[in-house]
């Protein structure tokens, strides 16, 4: 069983930047993959970033490519989701995930809670 708890979101103007952080308890990801996730009011859950915990690949949406990067502390237990050059259209709730790598939320076994992100314009 893998606890994940996210945090770092908040309220931010349309060009700043935030990083959020998932940190693991329970047992660590290694062995699986962690991935980031975001869902906007009556939007379905959407893919961002996911990144495999072993090797340290990552993947990212074209939306955010260039503008997130996903990141991960083997000692800490903890991913990070780098995000600068915000948009308002990257507001919504953010988690993250543990599983299998891939950019469905259906290969993914284990969620936080989510964060709000708002991005004002």
């Amino acid at each position: 069983q893998v606890q994940l708890v996210e945090s770092g979101g908040g309220l931010v103007q349309a060009g700043g930047s935030l990083r959020l952080s998932c940190a693991a308890s329970g047992r660590t990801f290694g062995g699986y993959a962690m991935g980031w996730f975001r869902q906007a009011p009556g939007k379905e859950r959407e893919f961002v970033a996911a990144i495999i915990w072993s090797t340290g690949v990552p993947a990212h949406a074209g939306s955010v490519k260039g503008r997130f990067t996903i990141s991960r502390d083997n000692a800490k237990n903890t991913g990070y989701l780098q995000m600068n050059s915000l948009k308002s259209e990257d507001t919504a709730v953010y988690y993250c995930a543990a599983g299998s790598f891939s950019t469905s939320y259906k290969a993914y076994n284990y969620w936080g809670q989510g964060t709000q992100v708002t991005v004002s314009s």
